[in-house]
Protein backbone atom coordinates (compact mmCIF):
# COMPACT_ATOMS: atom_id res chain seq x y z
CA UNK A 1 0.00 0.00 0.00
CA UNK A 2 1.42 3.36 -0.51
CA UNK A 3 2.54 5.13 2.38
CA UNK A 4 3.22 8.74 3.29
CA UNK A 5 6.51 8.84 5.88
CA UNK A 6 7.94 11.93 7.10
CA UNK A 7 12.33 11.17 7.71
CA UNK A 8 13.24 14.53 8.31
CA UNK A 9 12.09 18.49 8.33
CA UNK A 10 10.41 19.29 4.60
CA UNK A 11 11.03 15.78 3.41
CA UNK A 12 7.97 13.43 3.19
CA UNK A 13 8.24 10.24 0.90
CA UNK A 14 6.02 7.81 -0.40
CA UNK A 15 6.99 3.80 0.33
CA UNK A 16 5.21 0.52 -0.86
CA UNK A 17 4.04 -0.85 2.61
CA UNK A 18 2.41 -4.15 3.58
CA UNK A 19 -1.46 -3.81 5.04
CA UNK A 20 -1.41 -3.60 8.28
CA UNK A 21 -2.87 -6.67 10.34
CA UNK A 22 -5.64 -5.55 12.58
CA UNK A 23 -5.04 -6.33 16.67
CA UNK A 24 -7.53 -7.24 19.42
CA UNK A 25 -10.49 -5.59 18.94
CA UNK A 26 -9.18 -3.26 15.71
CA UNK A 27 -10.27 -3.41 12.19
CA UNK A 28 -9.13 -2.47 8.93
CA UNK A 29 -9.80 0.78 7.42
CA UNK A 30 -9.11 1.84 3.55
CA UNK A 31 -8.73 5.55 3.90
CA UNK A 32 -10.57 7.85 1.88
CA UNK A 33 -9.19 11.29 2.60
CA UNK A 34 -6.97 13.27 5.21
CA UNK A 35 -6.77 16.62 6.30
CA UNK A 36 -3.57 18.33 6.38
CA UNK A 37 -3.40 20.01 9.97
CA UNK A 38 -1.11 22.95 11.06
CA UNK A 39 -0.02 20.46 13.74
CA UNK A 40 0.86 18.36 10.66
CA UNK A 41 2.44 21.58 9.09
CA UNK A 42 4.64 22.12 12.50
CA UNK A 43 6.14 17.94 11.69
CA UNK A 44 6.76 19.01 8.19
CA UNK A 45 8.73 22.07 8.38
CA UNK A 46 10.22 21.95 11.98
CA UNK A 47 10.82 18.49 12.69
CA UNK A 48 8.18 18.31 15.30
CA UNK A 49 5.95 20.11 17.54
CA UNK A 50 5.46 21.30 21.09
CA UNK A 51 8.42 18.60 23.27
CA UNK A 52 8.21 15.90 20.18
CA UNK A 53 10.22 15.49 17.51
CA UNK A 54 10.66 12.69 15.06
CA UNK A 55 11.98 9.36 16.57
CA UNK A 56 11.62 7.74 13.37
CA UNK A 57 9.78 8.35 10.04
CA UNK A 58 6.85 9.12 10.58
CA UNK A 59 3.34 8.49 9.23
CA UNK A 60 1.59 12.26 10.22
CA UNK A 61 -2.39 12.70 9.40
CA UNK A 62 -4.90 12.89 12.15
CA UNK A 63 -7.92 14.43 10.49
CA UNK A 64 -9.29 10.98 8.64
CA UNK A 65 -12.03 9.14 7.49
CA UNK A 66 -12.37 6.21 5.20
CA UNK A 67 -14.35 2.78 4.57
CA UNK A 68 -14.31 -0.43 7.02
CA UNK A 69 -13.64 -3.59 4.86
CA UNK A 70 -17.97 -4.05 5.44
CA UNK A 71 -17.92 -0.94 2.85
CA UNK A 72 -19.33 1.55 5.76
CA UNK A 73 -17.90 4.71 5.70
CA UNK A 74 -16.43 6.14 9.24
CA UNK A 75 -14.57 8.92 10.68
CA UNK A 76 -11.65 7.74 12.75
CA UNK A 77 -10.93 9.43 16.19
CA UNK A 78 -7.11 10.10 16.06
CA UNK A 79 -7.18 9.79 19.84
CA UNK A 80 -6.21 5.78 21.87
CA UNK A 81 -6.73 7.08 25.62
CA UNK A 82 -5.04 4.27 27.68
CA UNK A 83 -9.03 4.30 29.49
CA UNK A 84 -7.64 3.26 33.28
CA UNK A 85 -5.32 6.95 34.21
CA UNK A 86 -7.11 8.96 36.63
CA UNK A 87 -7.60 11.71 33.96
CA UNK A 88 -9.17 9.08 31.83
CA UNK A 89 -11.96 7.75 35.19
CA UNK A 90 -12.95 11.38 35.10
CA UNK A 91 -13.69 12.03 32.16
CA UNK A 92 -11.08 13.77 30.10
CA UNK A 93 -9.56 11.14 28.22
CA UNK A 94 -8.17 14.07 25.80
CA UNK A 95 -5.55 14.72 28.47
CA UNK A 96 -4.71 10.74 29.24
CA UNK A 97 -0.90 11.20 29.76
CA UNK A 98 -0.25 7.84 28.37
CA UNK A 99 -2.47 8.37 24.92
CA UNK A 100 -1.57 7.42 21.81
CA UNK A 101 -2.30 9.89 19.12
CA UNK A 102 -2.11 9.01 15.43
CA UNK A 103 0.03 11.24 13.12
CA UNK A 104 2.28 12.07 16.50
CA UNK A 105 5.10 11.03 18.16
CA UNK A 106 5.75 7.36 17.48
CA UNK A 107 2.38 6.69 16.35
CA UNK A 108 1.64 6.46 12.62
CA UNK A 109 -1.43 8.25 11.70
CA UNK A 110 -3.67 8.38 8.14
CA UNK A 111 -1.47 9.32 5.55
CA UNK A 112 -1.58 5.86 4.28
CA UNK A 113 -3.91 3.67 1.72
CA UNK A 114 -5.05 1.02 4.61
CA UNK A 115 -4.92 1.48 8.84
CA UNK A 116 -5.97 -0.45 11.40
CA UNK A 117 -7.42 1.09 14.12
CA UNK A 118 -9.69 0.61 17.32
CA UNK A 119 -13.37 -0.06 16.37
CA UNK A 120 -14.33 1.85 19.47
CA UNK A 121 -12.57 4.77 18.00
CA UNK A 122 -14.45 4.54 14.19
CA UNK A 123 -17.91 6.61 14.13
CA UNK A 124 -20.46 5.17 11.62
CA UNK A 125 -21.43 8.08 8.96
CA UNK A 126 -24.78 8.80 7.60
CA UNK A 127 -25.72 8.60 3.88
CA UNK A 128 -24.53 11.98 2.08
CA UNK A 129 -21.05 12.08 3.81
CA UNK A 130 -17.57 11.92 1.90
CA UNK A 131 -14.64 11.22 3.36
CA UNK A 132 -13.47 14.86 3.22
CA UNK A 133 -16.50 15.51 5.40
CA UNK A 134 -15.71 12.37 8.03
CA UNK A 135 -11.87 14.08 7.55
CA UNK A 136 -13.38 17.37 8.59
CA UNK A 137 -15.09 16.41 11.95
CA UNK A 138 -11.91 16.39 14.15
CA UNK A 139 -10.87 20.47 13.38
CA UNK A 140 -14.70 20.64 13.73
CA UNK A 141 -14.59 19.04 16.87
CA UNK A 142 -11.58 20.99 18.02
CA UNK A 143 -13.89 24.11 17.51
CA UNK A 144 -16.56 22.43 19.20
CA UNK A 145 -14.78 21.63 22.44
CA UNK A 146 -13.41 25.03 22.61
CA UNK A 147 -17.25 26.13 22.30
CA UNK A 148 -17.47 24.39 25.45
CA UNK A 149 -14.83 25.06 27.19
CA UNK A 150 -15.77 28.55 27.32
CA UNK A 151 -19.23 30.47 28.58
CA UNK A 152 -20.71 32.09 25.93
CA UNK A 153 -23.92 33.37 26.13
CA UNK A 154 -26.62 34.46 23.51
CA UNK A 155 -26.33 37.91 22.61
CA UNK A 156 -22.69 38.04 23.99
CA UNK A 157 -19.75 39.96 21.56
CA UNK A 158 -16.60 37.57 20.74
CA UNK A 159 -13.56 37.36 18.83
CA UNK A 160 -11.94 35.08 17.02
CA UNK A 161 -8.58 35.86 16.52
CA UNK A 162 -7.18 33.57 13.75
CA UNK A 163 -9.64 33.03 10.48
CA UNK A 164 -8.40 29.40 9.40
CA UNK A 165 -9.86 26.29 8.78
CA UNK A 166 -11.17 26.05 12.94
CA UNK A 167 -11.51 29.47 12.67
CA UNK A 168 -13.83 29.38 10.32
CA UNK A 169 -15.84 26.78 12.15
CA UNK A 170 -15.80 28.57 15.19
CA UNK A 171 -17.30 31.43 13.82
CA UNK A 172 -20.13 28.99 12.66
CA UNK A 173 -20.42 27.44 15.80
CA UNK A 174 -20.70 31.00 17.99
CA UNK A 175 -23.51 32.06 15.20
CA UNK A 176 -25.48 28.27 16.33
CA UNK A 177 -24.78 29.45 19.61
CA UNK A 178 -26.19 33.37 19.61
CA UNK A 179 -23.42 35.50 19.58
CA UNK A 180 -24.49 38.57 19.04
CA UNK A 181 -22.23 39.95 17.82
CA UNK A 182 -18.25 37.77 16.43
CA UNK A 183 -15.20 39.96 14.99
CA UNK A 184 -12.90 37.94 13.61
CA UNK A 185 -9.60 38.76 12.54
CA UNK A 186 -6.60 37.48 10.14
CA UNK A 187 -3.08 38.49 8.53
CA UNK A 188 -4.51 36.95 5.40
CA UNK A 189 -6.95 39.16 3.07
CA UNK A 190 -8.55 35.67 1.54
CA UNK A 191 -9.19 34.16 5.16
CA UNK A 192 -10.97 37.43 6.30
CA UNK A 193 -13.26 37.43 3.41
CA UNK A 194 -13.53 33.89 3.94
CA UNK A 195 -14.72 34.66 7.91
CA UNK A 196 -17.57 37.14 6.46
CA UNK A 197 -18.56 34.59 4.72
CA UNK A 198 -18.47 32.07 7.36
CA UNK A 199 -20.76 34.54 9.60
CA UNK A 200 -18.55 36.77 11.09
CA UNK A 201 -20.66 40.14 11.50
CA UNK A 202 -17.00 41.91 11.16
CA UNK A 203 -13.72 40.57 9.63
CA UNK A 204 -10.62 42.60 10.12
CA UNK A 205 -7.53 42.35 8.43
CA UNK A 206 -4.47 42.12 10.73
CA UNK A 207 -1.98 43.89 9.23
CA UNK A 208 -0.53 45.67 12.37
CA UNK A 209 -0.67 46.33 16.42
CA UNK A 210 -3.59 48.86 15.66
CA UNK A 211 -5.95 45.39 15.10
CA UNK A 212 -6.87 45.96 18.75
CA UNK A 213 -8.16 49.03 18.40
CA UNK A 214 -9.89 48.49 15.22
CA UNK A 215 -11.57 45.68 17.10
CA UNK A 216 -12.72 47.74 19.88
CA UNK A 217 -13.96 50.19 17.92
CA UNK A 218 -16.16 47.57 16.25
CA UNK A 219 -17.09 46.13 19.88
CA UNK A 220 -19.76 47.10 22.97
CA UNK A 221 -18.25 49.31 24.71
CA UNK A 222 -15.86 47.70 27.41
CA UNK A 223 -14.68 44.84 25.00
CA UNK A 224 -15.79 41.74 23.48
CA UNK A 225 -17.23 39.53 26.73
CA UNK A 226 -15.20 36.58 25.27
CA UNK A 227 -12.32 35.91 22.81
CA UNK A 228 -10.63 33.16 21.15
CA UNK A 229 -6.91 32.88 19.99
CA UNK A 230 -6.76 30.47 16.91
CA UNK A 231 -4.00 31.39 14.89
CA UNK A 232 -0.85 30.33 17.36
CA UNK A 233 0.64 33.66 17.11
CA UNK A 234 2.00 35.97 19.61
CA UNK A 235 0.34 39.07 18.27
CA UNK A 236 -3.06 37.32 18.38
CA UNK A 237 -2.84 36.25 21.81
CA UNK A 238 -1.66 39.95 22.78
CA UNK A 239 -4.89 40.94 20.87
CA UNK A 240 -7.02 39.23 22.37
CA UNK A 241 -6.14 39.83 25.60
CA UNK A 242 -6.13 43.73 24.96
CA UNK A 243 -10.11 43.37 23.18
CA UNK A 244 -11.96 41.14 25.90
CA UNK A 245 -13.38 43.45 28.86
CA UNK A 246 -12.37 42.59 32.52
CA UNK A 247 -13.65 39.40 34.04
CA UNK A 248 -13.66 37.73 30.24
CA UNK A 249 -12.03 34.69 29.56
CA UNK A 250 -9.31 33.99 26.74
CA UNK A 251 -9.55 30.44 24.96
CA UNK A 252 -6.41 29.59 23.55
CA UNK A 253 -6.49 27.13 20.93
CA UNK A 254 -3.87 27.91 18.82
CA UNK A 255 -0.19 26.08 18.37
CA UNK A 256 2.41 28.54 19.21
CA UNK A 257 6.00 27.10 16.80
CA UNK A 258 8.32 28.33 19.22
CA UNK A 259 6.30 26.40 22.01
CA UNK A 260 5.63 29.50 24.06
CA UNK A 261 3.11 31.92 24.48
CA UNK A 262 3.66 35.58 26.55
CA UNK A 263 1.29 38.00 27.55
CA UNK A 264 0.88 41.50 29.33
CA UNK A 265 1.37 40.35 33.07
CA UNK A 266 -0.19 44.45 33.93
CA UNK A 267 -2.79 43.41 31.69
CA UNK A 268 -4.61 40.24 32.32
CA UNK A 269 -3.79 40.90 36.06
CA UNK A 270 -5.45 44.32 35.92
CA UNK A 271 -8.75 43.11 34.00
CA UNK A 272 -8.46 39.76 36.14
CA UNK A 273 -8.96 37.05 32.92
CA UNK A 274 -9.42 34.20 33.24
CA UNK A 275 -7.11 31.98 30.27
CA UNK A 276 -8.20 28.31 29.13
CA UNK A 277 -6.11 26.30 26.77
CA UNK A 278 -7.51 24.19 24.63
CA UNK A 279 -6.15 20.47 24.39
CA UNK A 280 -7.27 18.47 21.42
CA UNK A 281 -11.13 17.57 21.62
CA UNK A 282 -13.24 15.26 23.74
CA UNK A 283 -16.49 13.71 23.20
CA UNK A 284 -16.97 15.60 20.31
CA UNK A 285 -17.74 13.44 17.11
CA UNK A 286 -21.80 12.42 17.79
CA UNK A 287 -22.70 16.02 18.12
CA UNK A 288 -20.37 17.25 15.07
CA UNK A 289 -21.84 14.71 13.03
CA UNK A 290 -25.47 15.86 13.84
CA UNK A 291 -24.41 19.49 13.01
CA UNK A 292 -22.98 18.37 9.45
CA UNK A 293 -26.09 15.58 9.04
CA UNK A 294 -28.64 19.13 9.82
CA UNK A 295 -26.87 21.00 7.82
CA UNK A 296 -26.19 23.62 10.52
CA UNK A 297 -22.27 23.49 10.44
CA UNK A 298 -21.43 23.21 6.64
CA UNK A 299 -17.60 21.57 6.54
CA UNK A 300 -17.21 21.80 2.80
CA UNK A 301 -16.50 25.57 3.02
CA UNK A 302 -13.48 25.05 4.74
CA UNK A 303 -11.64 22.60 2.21
CA UNK A 304 -10.06 24.68 -0.52
CA UNK A 305 -7.48 22.09 -2.15
CA UNK A 306 -7.44 18.45 -2.71
CA UNK A 307 -4.43 16.23 -3.47
CA UNK A 308 -3.77 12.52 -4.56
CA UNK A 309 -1.74 10.47 -2.27
CA UNK A 310 0.93 10.43 -5.11
CA UNK A 311 1.27 14.24 -4.52
CA UNK A 312 1.80 14.54 -1.20
CA UNK A 313 4.79 16.79 -1.44
CA UNK A 314 2.74 19.45 -3.53
CA UNK A 315 -0.45 18.75 -0.98
CA UNK A 316 2.17 19.68 2.26
CA UNK A 317 3.50 22.37 0.24
CA UNK A 318 0.43 24.01 -0.95
CA UNK A 319 -0.39 23.96 2.67
CA UNK A 320 2.70 25.66 3.89
CA UNK A 321 1.51 28.30 1.73
CA UNK A 322 -1.54 29.40 3.35
CA UNK A 323 -3.35 30.36 -0.06
CA UNK A 324 -6.75 28.94 0.63
CA UNK A 325 -8.08 27.14 3.79
CA UNK A 326 -8.14 23.47 4.38
CA UNK A 327 -5.67 21.19 2.06
CA UNK A 328 -6.76 17.53 1.94
CA UNK A 329 -5.03 14.53 0.87
CA UNK A 330 -7.61 11.76 -1.28
CA UNK A 331 -6.84 8.49 -2.03
CA UNK A 332 -7.98 6.29 -5.35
Amino acid sequence: MKTARLHAQGDIRLHDEPIPVPGPGEALVRVGAVGICGSDLHWFSEGGIGDSGLVHPLVLGHELAGWTESGQLVAVDPCIPCGVCQYCREGNPNLCPNQRFAGHSTVDGGLREWIAWPEENLIPLPDGFTPADGAMLEPLGVALYALDLSPIRPGDAVGVFGSGPIGQLLIQLLRLAGAGQVIATDVLPHRVEAARKSGAHRAILAEDRRVADQVLQAAPKGGLDAVFEVAGDNAAVEAAVETVKPGGRVTLVGIPGDDSTTLRASVVRRKGLALQWVRRMKHTYPRAVQLVQREQIDVRTVVTQAFPIDQVQDAFTAAGKRDGLKVVVTFP
